[in-house]
């Protein structure tokens, strides 16, 4: 394990989003002191109302911007004294990706390369500078029945999304063998929990549930992923920035394979149980419809390496999991409102003007 890291001034890039907004939550109540400095560009999925919590707090700064603004990036970078980066910017949705692939590769790809290049130049006045890369399971491809994805398992992307997380990481696996940049990449499995965006399986089958639409499940509803809550993502997040060794991928898992199907089912329960609906009733709004293009039959990590060498595991069940984000949406049903409105977008304008 790696002598402690402890940044003094960190670049979150896409920290609006779902998972970013969560860690920034995360490490800013364990890490006093600590200035954070929130890179996001507020496409559909940024919501600034992910992090209420810390929007007074005189350690963050909310920048709006693009990760493929070269100029603005390595401006932060130094005025901020930043000491690590840790990028979450992406476009992720599967579905979108297959209608429009460009945007993803620009973002992904071409957003990628612009902040290690940034960080490349910037690191060299900074010792101890470090650049994490937040990726995915999906850059693995599709298992089988059995098996499961390590680090050391070839690349092998299916969706255009997922291919250019793939090239995102070459970059940053690049970075660090061409220039030496102290470079980590975390690779998860599915994450759920607050904050998710609605268009997501869990969070969709809540509202449509909610609206009693139907509940729309891809070709037989077989595919098997293996569900993180985020919250243990944010913290997995952190025990690698902090004690990974630069140059080393982690795989993180929840330990935890269900078939969308299951998945769909047990929401439909709880969701029938919380709203005194009749047991199996919700069941009954499941529709089957065409399979995704390229869809992945299986995904489903082994984290050991993260288990043996930096003594990180999931803190949550999934049983305890799921049922906790169930009573966030149905308690913050406002929140969900505005998403499916577009409503949250406007504010962004209210809070900030014209900065």
């Amino acid at each position: 394990m790696q002598d402690l890291f402890t940044p003094t001034s960190l670049l979150v890039t896409g920290g609006a989003g779902f998972i970013g907004s969560n860690f920034i939550n995360h490490f800013m109540a364990g890490n006093k002191g600590c200035r954070v400095v929130n890179l996001d560009l507020l496409t559909y999925a940024g919501n600034l109302k992910n992090l209420a919590a810390v929007e007074g707090n005189p350690d963050y700064r909310f920048v709006k911007g693009d990760i493929c603004d070269a100029r603005l990036v390595a401006g932060l970078l130094a005025e901020e004294k930043v000491d690590a980066v840790v990028h979450f910017a992406a476009e992720s949705h599967v579905d979108r990706s297959i209608i429009g692939p460009d945007i993803f590769v620009r973002t992904n790809v071409l957003g990628t390369q612009t902040l290690l290049e940034a960080s490349r130049l910037h690191a060299e006045g900074v010792p101890g500078f470090r650049f994490l890369q937040v990726s995915t399971d999906e850059v693995y491809g599709s298992l089988g029945a059995q098996g499961y994805f390590t680090e050391e398992t070839p690349l092998a992307p299916n969706s255009p999304y997922s291919a250019s997380k793939a090239g995102a990481d070459l970059l940053v696996r690049a970075y660090s063998e061409t220039f030496g940049l102290a470079t980590l990449n975390t690779r998860c499995s599915n994450n759920y929990g607050p904050y998710h965006f609605p268009e997501k399986l869990i969070p969709l089958m809540i509202h449509n549930i909610l609206k009693k639409k139907p509940l729309p499940v891809y070709g037989d509803g077989l595919n098997v992923r293996d569900w993180l809550h985020v919250k243990d993502h944010s913290a997995a997040i952190e025990r690698v920035l902090k004690q990974g060794k630069p140059g080393e991928i982690f795989n993180v898992g929840g330990n935890n394979e269900w078939k969308n199907i299951d998945i769909v089912n047990l929401v439909c329960d709880l969701m029938d149980q919380r709203l005194g609906r009749p047991a199996g009733e919700s069941r009954g709004l499941i529709t089957f419809v065409k399979d995704r293009k390229g869809h992945d039959r299986r995904y489903a990590i082994d984290a050991s390496k993260l288990k043996r060498e930096l003594s990180w595991e999931p803190s949550y069940t999934f049983e305890c999991g799921i049922a906790e984000t169930i009573d966030w949406y149905l308690a913050n049903q406002g929140w969900v409102e505005e998403v499916v409105s577009g409503a949250y977008r406007e504010y962004y304008e209210k809070q900030y003007g014209q900065q």
